[in-house]
């Protein structure tokens, strides 16, 4: 009797193997992350246009592919495709109400809102510009809330002449709080409605998740915020011109109300329709 070693074939039972499974097809809707199979790259889907679709990564740096196969998804092989067109229907704006195309924007009326900074003006232009526009509300900064009380008193508020206020910071015992309820109990109280969000700065109104973070880094008091995310980020912040450049990186990753913080969403709404009611 003779041992043979090979006497099996190993390809006998091959054909009756189950079929490896083919990799399913992922849309490329932004903020998606994902990873380029053959050399590492990761970043978060920033936009398709054609048929290549453009990856930024944690530091910023943006990268072009070619849609197809070639990308992991949470480790497993996807075949990137191009986002499927919105179904055909009423057109939404940026906020979310419905866009309206056949309307000329309204005379400003009296009433205003007032911002803190040219930051907080962009993001609300942004969002609800189409908005504002058909109302007829003019949105302007103020460079700070220290002085409210004496530019609410030199804009006059009255019937049909009202002012909202948009504030960074507003918490129980904080600065911004007594400004506002000094404010509330002036003579001018009845036509003025002062609001605010918790966050230090309107940057962190934006979801962290657009930015590819899970949170906004926390940064120590004595640290100036704006400079102190940069440098957690890895972002340049040794001239203004560095901060400008990171907002409007920040900024960039906005497109819709979907992209913003529940919380801010309700405070401007709430000053729109305040400043709109006649």
């Amino acid at each position: 009797m003779t041992d043979d070693r090979y006497g099996g074939d190993v390809l006998a039972d091959y054909s009756r193997r189950a079929p490896r499974a083919a990799a399913r097809s992922v849309e490329a809707v932004r903020d998606l992350v994902l990873e380029v199979a053959s050399n590492g790259f990761c970043g978060a889907v920033l936009r398709v246009n054609g048929r290549l679709v453009e990856l930024e990564d944690y530091h910023g740096s943006v990268r072009v592919f070619p849609l197809g196969p070639g990308f992991l998804l949470e480790g497993v092989p996807v075949v990137l495709v191009a986002p499927a067109r919105a179904p055909v229907g009423a057109a939404r704006s940026a906020s979310g109400s419905f866009a309206l195309t056949d309307v000329k924007a309204r005379v400003a009326r009296a009433s205003r809102i007032f911002v803190e900074g040219r930051h907080d003006a962009e993001l609300v232009e942004k969002v609800w510009g189409h908005d504002l526009r058909i109302e007829g509300v003019v949105v302007e900064y103020l460079e700070g809330v220290d002085d409210l009380e004496r530019i609410v008193q030199q804009f006059g508020p009255g019937p049909g002449r009202r002012v909202g206020v948009l504030v960074d910071h507003l918490v129980s015992r904080s600065k911004e709080s007594r400004i506002a309820d000094a404010v509330a109990r002036g003579p001018h109280g009845a036509h003025v409605l002062v609001v605010g969000h918790p966050f230090v700065d309107v940057w962190q109104a934006v979801k962290p998740a657009r930015l590819g973070l899970s949170v906004w880094p926390e940064i120590p008091r004595s640290v100036e915020w704006k400079h102190g995310i940069c440098d957690a980020l890895g972002w340049p912040h040794a001239e203004q011109e560095d901060i400008a450049r990171a907002w409007q990186r920040i900024l960039g990753r906005v497109d819709t109300f979907a992209d913003l913080e529940p919380v801010l969403l309700g405070r401007v709404e709430q000053l729109i329709d305040f400043v709109t009611q006649d």
